[in-house]
């Protein structure tokens, strides 16, 4: 954050030739600058360069009113906050001022007192641009007081009459003027709330307990929701929605890869002295393809949707396991393992609503099926299974390979020359030769073959038995 400037008096600010710029003309020229310089507007948002960005970007120039409409999880939020940055860093208000006050043109009483008892005097203060956004999450207890302001009790019993606009209490949005005021999951608010935001929004002008008072407010009034058919939710009011001039409709990434690249930003591993942590791309692969698996599920509700913080809470969950198993094996590396993906029950569990309230399957028996379909499609792109064909033939003369989540590496590596093509596929698919990733790669091909029906595998004592089909 740089320094504010010097001014301190609007006579001061007159001599400097600062001149000021309306919120919509500060977001508009900002946004120009930055398009010329070939800046991006949203820094750590993926996915959305060709769909939600240039839809941004035209209502920004434009000067309208937006709401996000998206299911959860789709950066909604963290799109809104960040328009901030194409605010000017500083701007001047009336020192003290209620509602931050341009000096040159107050909006309230208070300002305009202020400003006709000292004149070039008037002492001005700067507000900085991460001060000017104002957020309210929607409610079904919000009221129109607190969104656009009451008549303060306390004001009219020291005197001053009803009808003197000095009684008001100023609610979040008239507070907001000279910034952006976001209001998230509008649909929650009452419509009796989003009725006495039509004169804000159209007219800027502010209407309490029947008194009308024109407050001639510079607003950006921003909002988010989940689509109108997720039904467990409110709506919202046609009226309302007529008055946000541009709709902005939010999607989930529309491949796997870029689902990675957004967990691999947001996902918080934590490191642990004197073990590596090593996510082979094929494990990586499986967390990002069980989210999408849910996205097409027809078990999954798809009009609640299934955000991308279940894929970052898989990710952090299938680190966390195998940083477990290094620890109490007291192994300097921690390789996340097909066995593994039974603790994702946990994390993925309460991110899907299902199509029916339980009573024909479970959500763990959902995740179960979802996982094995996650697992079959990364094999299959990954393990032609004509260069299987070897270690197929390997267990239909009787071999067989016993694992467990808790089992050493070490262990994975005994008797596997025996085993013709197992070790060398792995060493392949491992890209090294540590017996913590060849233990993973082993149990991936050997859980590949068997969801092709290649091989059998039956489960026992916390272990598993993989045998010939």
């Amino acid at each position: 954050m740089g320094q504010p400037p010097s001014a301190r008096t609007l006579g001061e600010l007159r001599k400097s030739g600062y001149t000021a710029r309306s919120v919509r003309d500060e977001l508009r020229g900002n946004l120009l600058a930055r398009i010329r310089q070939g800046i991006g507007l949203f820094e750590g948002i993926h996915g959305f360069e060709d769909t939600v960005v240039p839809a941004v970007e035209n209502a920004l120039i434009c000067g309208h009113d937006m709401i996000f409409l998206g299911e959860r999880g789709q950066a909604k939020t963290r799109m809104i906050r960040s328009l901030t940055s194409l605010l000017d860093e500083w701007i001047p208000v009336i020192a003290g001022s209620e509602l931050r006050d341009d000096p040159f043109a107050p909006a309230s009483p208070d300002g305009r007192a202020k400003l006709a008892a000292a004149g070039d005097e008037t002492e001005i203060a700067w507000l900085h641009r991460d001060d000017r956004y104002v957020e309210k999450l929607a409610t079904p207890d919000t009221s129109v007081g607190d969104l656009i302001g009451d008549v303060d009790p306390i004001k009219v019993a020291q005197g001053r009459s009803l009808s003197d606009e000095e009684t008001m209490h100023f609610g979040l949005i008239p507070r907001a003027n000279r910034g952006l005021f976001c209001i998230n999951e509008l649909p929650d608010l009452t419509e009796k709330v989003q009725v006495a935001m039509f004169n804000v929004m159209e007219e800027r002008d502010v209407q309490v307990k029947g008194y009308t008072i024109r407050l001639p407010l510079d607003v950006v009034v921003i909002a988010s929701a989940n689509p109108e058919d997720y039904t467990s939710r409110g709506r919202i009011i046609t009226p309302l929605k007529d008055r946000y001039a541009a709709q902005i409709r939010t999607h989930y990434a529309k491949d796997r890869d870029l689902e990675l690249d957004i967990v691999r930003q947001e996902a918080v591993v934590s490191e642990v002295e004197g073990i590596a942590i090593h996510l082979p791309p094929f494990m990586e692969q499986i967390v990002g393809e069980l989210t999408l698996q849910a996205r097409h599920s027809p078990d999954v509700n798809q009009a609640s949707g299934v955000s991308v913080r279940m894929s970052i809470a898989n990710y952090e969950t299938l680190v966390a396991n195998a940083l477990r198993r290094a620890l109490r094996l007291g192994e300097s590396e921690a390789v996340p393992r097909v066995s593994d993906l039974d603790a994702l029950a946990t994390s993925s569990s309460g991110k899907l609503e299902l199509e029916y309230a339980g009573a024909e399957r479970s959500e763990g028996e959902v995740i179960a099926e979802l996982l094995q379909r996650a697992v079959r499609t990364v094999f299959d792109e990954l393990i032609p299974l004509e260069g299987m064909a070897p270690v197929i033939e390997s267990f239909n003369e009787g071999w067989k390979f016993e694992i467990a989540s808790d089992m050493p590496a070490d262990e994975y590596l005994a008797g596997l020359d025996e085993i013709q093509g197992l070790q060398h596929a792995a060493a392949q698919l491992a890209g090294g030769d540590s017996p913590a990733r060849i233990a993973s790669a082993i149990e991936f091909i050997l859980e590949g073959l068997h969801l092709s029906n290649r091989l059998n595998k039956t489960t026992r004592d916390g272990g598993m038995r993989y045998q010939k089909a």
